[in-house]
């Protein structure tokens, strides 16, 4: 049994009492030993007996120099983990040679080979605190410094070298060796240094930034990959103008250079002016990728993009103040799809994700505010709470401020910040002070865990013509007298669908956009409507990541499914509906006036040729079992796969003739196509096939002959669920031919992983347990063990908590497996089992044993046990 880390706390923070001002490293590069050179220019900036401490792990100490002048022993003192060094001068230069070993490294974390001995790459990950494994130094985002990069290596074997910043150099070494040297002119914290070096073919193309400077946009990638990394290079592009059409964010290097990786932990990195990104994020062809993933791309290269200025040139104190980067971050993301994409549907998307994956986190062990208090493994704290609810509460600033105010306070921001590390208070700051606006009872939404809950009541007088809106709001974990700001967009119509424009008073005005902020427990607005009751539609856009209380009648939802302009209330509306007759379904109750609003709102969404198809395809997409499951007391994953399962057939069946004529009237999408009109298309004909294999087994024919003509990965995927979804007889053979076809191409067998992962078969354990074993699977990749294991588990609730306990069983053996090789991800496998509490109690058990049995095993890893111990406390 292993001890996990000790915790690290917000209130124990305190500067560095030693600035780095410069750094120069050479690289002498080899994946069996390489050796690293540093030279540190440090300053004493606190306490004047402070020593200097450096954090440093796996690194072997070659030589130690001060000002050029060897150390004696009994001046320093290393250890695993550091190296601390003793009465230095206030200024001096630290210099450090270490031997690394890149090859043995399966932590992926620092310096480490990507692909292999024979046609590998040398690469680097670095955040949170993968620099101590390539040097000795403070390994803290609030010390920034100018790094010099120098990288020496076979020029056969690595021909392309690259590090942070702009190439000023380069030459040719005895041997058939060469070198580059690299300046990076913005000052930057440890964790977004770089390096790549290797056999990369490239794709480029110029840039003129809006204040005239010329950059080159270089994609790198291996010579199998590099054709499809083109959608990327254009995306890139798309990006960088955007920010500086809507936020005036320019870039700022000569080159901004991307490299992809089939070997990366996370979904892709910021690092300065070399972005590397695990290649799910970056490869995209009709062929070998999705509607889904060119989407994807899309987003997550503006996410990484937009951190040049949103966590590079601004970046955050101390962990702590990570949502300050990544909140914000995603937060631009956002917007940047929703504009050069669909609006609507993105704000689905990102709303289904924080219903499936953050509140659920928030309401069990592993819950945790935006800004925690303190933290045992860093690299667990990159999670949806940070994430996704960091980005909600960014998303209602603007919302409060407004387009134009939040704008001005994010310039006020960006300004002030440039080349420093902020924290949450500075940022809030700045918005307020541009605006003219205290904003600091928002920091009680970064501060506090737990979901708010409001709830809405309305009263119409008819008399008066005047309707009372009284909304209140519980955060269970809060303290008393801690009200959140909530900021509810609301729109009133008639019964005919007509917007009303109605006057309004109460504590807080009714701005322009139609959006009121709830700013204590409880609070009342009047309306002047006139004689008949409106219908209300509250969180429109989906104001504030709360669950809403609102017993709103059916007729009233299907009002609103119908005639809404705001299209994420329009789904809302159907979705609330889907809730309440999930709830009935449980009861046994299974026809209702719920029922009956709900198949018409349906049948008038997909018989209106005006709808767009994305909202239409989501509309006739139930929530998954885990949303449906989040508001249970006691999950029992067999009774929530039975409800859902009789929700959906009693759709298909109901819109079994619609939904036909639809499939039929969508056949000529052009295959080839990415555009969102032509995704938007392609999306509800595919929604369209599975329910009509889930009406009738008739049409699998349909299926069939999709699966044989399809001319794109999307259609052909699709087509293969339904497929492997009804047990049809030639499912095996399809499932095989897919695997043959796309043998060579790792990102599309990982969907082939996933597909057989979801499927909620009484067999699904030993499908699972016997795919680990399929050639193509890697237990040291972290894209096989995320698309096999980590999907089985979040994604397929029946098959995972099997009544038996073999799923439990099954992953904590896998995360015990991966432990040894890469803990992040043995790490963020184990939070499948984080809330054990939830469900029935055989079940409970089962978990709470399997997580017992992982933390009582020896040399357990400092992330995995920081996971385990809090999912038990």
């Amino acid at each position: 049994m292993s001890t996990a880390a000790t915790p690290v706390r917000l209130g124990d923070y305190r500067p560095p009492d030693w600035r780095v001002t410069d750094v120069e490293l050479i690289f002498d590069l080899d994946p069996a030993e390489t050796i690293v050179e540093a030279c540190l220019r440090v300053e004493r900036d606190g306490d004047a007996a402070a020593p200097l401490h450096l954090d440093g792990e796996q690194l072997e100490l070659l030589s130690l120099q001060v000002d050029d002048r060897p150390l004696e022993a009994d001046v320093y003192r290393l250890d695993a983990r550091s190296l601390t060094v003793f009465d230095l001068p206030p200024v001096a230069s630290i210099r450090t040679r270490a031997r690394i070993r890149p090859a043995a490294n399966t932590a992926l974390q620092g310096l480490y080979l990507s692909g292999g001995a024979a046609n590998g790459f040398l690469l680097t990950q670095c955040e949170a605190e993968g620099f101590r494994r390539i040097t000795w130094f403070p390994d803290r985002p609030d010390v920034l410094a100018r790094y010099t990069v120098t990288l020496r290596a076979d020029r056969a074997r690595y021909p392309v070298l690259l590090a942070n910043g702009n190439a000023v150099a380069a030459g040719e070494d005895d041997g058939g060796r060469h070198w580059a040297r690299f300046v990076d002119p913005h000052p930057k914290p440890c964790y977004l240094f770089a390096l790549v070096a290797g056999r990369l073919e490239r794709i480029e193309k110029p840039f003129v930034t809006a204040e005239g400077r010329q950059v080159r946009i270089v994609v790198h990638a291996q010579a199998d990959a590099i054709a499809q990394c083109r959608w990327a290079l254009d995306c890139i592009e798309t990006a960088m103008r955007w920010d500086e059409q809507r936020f005036g964010r320019c870039y700022d290097l000569d080159v901004f250079h991307v490299v992809a990786t089939h070997d990366f932990t996370m979904g892709a990195m910021e690092n300065k002016g070399l972005n590397i990104f695990n290649s799910k994020y970056l490869l995209a062809d009709v062929d070998e990728a999705t509607d889904e993933d060119f989407r994807h791309v899309l987003a997550v290269v503006g996410h990484e993009y937009f951190h040049n200025w949103s966590g590079n040139r601004v970046t955050c104190r101390d962990w702590f103040q990570l949502s300050l980067k990544e909140g914000l971050t995603v937060y631009r993301e956002q917007e940047f799809e929703s504009d050069v994409a669909s609006r609507t549907l993105r704000r689905i998307e990102d709303v289904r994700t924080l219903w499936r994956a953050q509140f659920p986190e928030d309401a069990g062990p592993l819950s945790h505010p935006v800004r925690p208090a303190q933290y045992s493994a860093i690299d667990n704290f990159y999670t949806a709470t940070v994430y996704e609810k960091g980005a909600e509460i960014v998303r209602m600033l603007a919302t409060a401020l407004g387009r134009d105010g939040f704008r001005r306070g994010l310039d006020r921001y960006f300004e002030r910040h440039d080349g420093r590390a902020a924290t949450i208070e500075d940022f809030l700051a700045a918005l307020g002070e541009a605006n003219g606006r205290d904003l600091s009872p928002w920091l009680a939404w970064y501060e506090q865990a737990g979901t708010p809950e409001l709830s809405a009541e309305g009263r119409h007088d008819a008399a008066s013509g005047r309707y009372a809106l009284t909304l209140r709001q519980h955060l269970p974990q809060a303290g008393p007298g801690r009200p959140l700001p909530i900021p509810v967009a609301l729109a009133l119509f008639d019964r005919g669908g007509r917007r009303l424009a109605a006057q309004a008073s109460g504590p807080s005005p009714l701005s322009g956009d139609g959006v009121i902020v709830l700013d204590r427990a409880e609070a009342t607005w009047t309306f002047e409507v006139g004689a008949a009751a409106p219908v209300v539609s509250l969180l429109r856009g989906y104001s504030a990541p709360v669950r809403l209380a609102q017993t709103a009648d059916p007729s009233d939802l299907a009002v609103l499914a119908r005639h809404e302009d705001d299209g994420f209330n329009r789904w809302l509306a159907v979705d609330t509906l889907v809730r309440r007759l999930f709830a009935d379904a449980l009861q046994g109750d299974t026809r209702s006036a719920v029922h009956d609003a709900w198949l018409d709102a349906l049948a008038g969404l997909l018989g209106d040729a005006s709808a767009d198809p994305a909202l239409i395809a989501e509309v006739l997409t139930l929530p998954d079992e885990t949303t449906l499951s989040e508001g249970l007391q006691r999950i029992d994953p067999e009774a929530v796969h039975a409800a859902r399962s009789q929700l959906e057939a009693r759709l298909a069946d109901a819109l079994e003739p619609q939904l036909a004529a639809r499939y039929a009237a969508l056949e000529t999408i052009a295959a080839a196509a990415v555009d969102p009109a032509s995704q938007a298309r392609r999306r509800l004909r595919n929604r369209c096939l599975t329910l009509l294999a889930r009406a009738a087994p008739r049409y699998l024919e349909l299926a069939r002959t999709q699966w044989r003509q399809a001319a794109n990965l999307t259609d052909r995927l699709a087509a293969l669920a339904c497929l492997l979804q009804a047990q049809a007889p030639d499912a095996p053979e399809a499932l095989d031919a897919f695997a043959q076809r796309h043998a060579d191409r790792p990102l599309v067998i990982d969907k082939w992983f996933s597909l057989q992962a979801t499927v909620a078969h009484d067999d699904a354990v030993e499908r699972v347990a016997a795919l680990t074993a399929h050639p193509a699977f890697r237990w040291e990749n972290p894209n096989k063990v995320y698309a096999l294991l980590l999907t089985f588990a979040l994604r397929n609730p029946r098959g995972f908590h099997r009544v038996d306990g073999a799923g439990y069983h099954l992953i904590a053996e896998s995360i015990a497996r991966v432990d040894a090789l890469t803990p992040q991800v043995a790490a963020r496998l184990a939070t499948s089992l984080g809330g054990w509490r939830r469900y029935e109690p055989v079940r409970r058990a089962q978990m709470r044993h399997a997580i017992e049995r992982l933390r009582a095993r020896p040399h357990v890893s400092a992330d995995l046990s920081d996971i385990l111990d809090r999912s038990l406390a």
